[in-house]
């Protein structure tokens, strides 16, 4: 647990929830979303992106934002959020 007496705890301890909200947020997103849509876009399967979310938000929940194993969690989380979301909702959006 982190220290919350000093303003580097409070610190940390924004980054942390921003972390898990995120984690939590990109998890949501992905079961919500259609198998097909993710070959449809080149990126990894459904499934595969369900287990690492998941594996990064226990990994957020256990160890926190800080350390080597949260830091790999955040970029996960970043990279479906960043790359992996906005392609698999715009091969779902209708063309005119």
């Amino acid at each position: 647990m982190t220290n919350v007496d000093s303003l580097a705890g409070l610190i940390i301890l924004a980054l942390q929830i921003i972390a898990i909200a995120g984690a939590g947020f990109a998890l949501f997103h992905v079961v919500r979303q259609p198998a097909e849509a993710f070959p449809a876009v080149d990126k990894l399967t459904k499934p595969v992106w369900l287990g690492i979310l998941v594996a990064a938000l226990l990994v957020l929940v256990v160890f926190g934002a800080v350390g080597l194993l949260g830091i790999i969690a955040v970029v996960a989380v970043c990279v479906y959020l960043v790359d992996v979301r906005p392609r698999v909702e715009d091969v779902q959006r209708p063309r005119w």
